[in-house]
């Protein structure tokens, strides 16, 4: 049996201050140290959950406007708040009520990728 490990997105060279910025100062994730054999390859990893979630250095970056990362709040008011903070550091939620029993929203990380972050209703 297999089970979820991390996920990777991509990310142009110089990346690192940015990712950090973005994902541990606005959506409080744990930052990783990446393994001293793969530092020189650029990027930075972080811990979310029991998962993780891998920002990795890209050549030719072009960033997935598709295909995207499942980040799961805590609550309906966790969710609410995070929209807020995003929406005050430039990153406006693009919110979606097509999925029955989650209020969602979509995200740009700060190169363009697409992040979807949701709550189950009723906690």
């Amino acid at each position: 049996m297999l089970t979820l490990d991390h996920v990777q997105l991509a990310a142009p060279a110089g990346c690192e201050d940015a990712a950090r910025a973005f994902f541990v100062g606005l959506l409080g994730l744990e930052e990783k140290p990446k393994p001293a054999s793969m530092q020189a390859s650029g990027g930075v990893w972080f811990v979310a959950g029991m998962l993780e979630l891998h920002v990795g250095v890209q050549a030719n970056f072009r960033p997935a406007k598709k295909a995207h990362v499942g980040l799961r709040a805590g609550s309906v008011p966790v969710l609410e708040a995070l929209a807020v903070r995003l929406e005050a550091a430039g990153h406006a939620p693009r919110w979606d009520a097509r999925l029955p029993g989650f209020k969602r929203f979509f995200v740009d990380d700060p190169w363009g990728n697409r992040l979807e972050v949701l709550a189950a209703e009723g906690q």
